[in-house]
């Protein structure tokens, strides 16, 4: 989808177009919290498309990954939640890949971590000695 900007006349409509598709996660609490300002001082203080571009890019595409991807990491909000186990190793790795974090035990910390209590249970309790193969 490209937004045809010769559409559009003013730059707030143009911002406000896009602002519209902002629906989940990030985005939206940032396009929200655009909004809240506005109704609390009456003033929408992004006024130009390069504004928008530029606080758009400053919010959601930090210059250095590696300490984004740390600080994902570091906070306590990176959970396995409803993914498999599977996916959540898979996104682990990716992050970890842009960490530089090269210490095994920091790695199986903040692994387990971020995995449902029921997983970090069995984990800790470990697997029974397999005594007999043939059962």
């Amino acid at each position: 989808m490209y937004l045809a900007l010769e559409q559009f006349n003013l730059d707030l409509k143009r911002i406000f177009w896009v602002l519209m598709f902002f629906r989940s996660g990030q985005v939206a609490k940032w396009s929200k919290n655009l909004f809240y300002i506005k109704a609390d001082t009456s003033i929408f203080f992004i006024l130009s498309w390069s504004t928008f571009k530029q606080q758009f890019w400053a919010q959601f595409f930090l210059v250095n990954t590696e300490t984004n991807t740390t600080n994902i990491l570091e906070r306590s909000s990176y959970y396995q939640n409803n993914w498999i186990v599977e996916d959540y190793l898979d996104s682990f790795q990716i992050l970890v890949s842009n960490t530089g974090y090269m210490d095994p035990y920091t790695l199986v910390v903040k692994f387990q971590r971020g995995l449902r209590s029921r997983i970090q249970n069995q984990i800790t309790m470990g697997c029974p000695e397999d005594t007999n193969p043939e059962v």
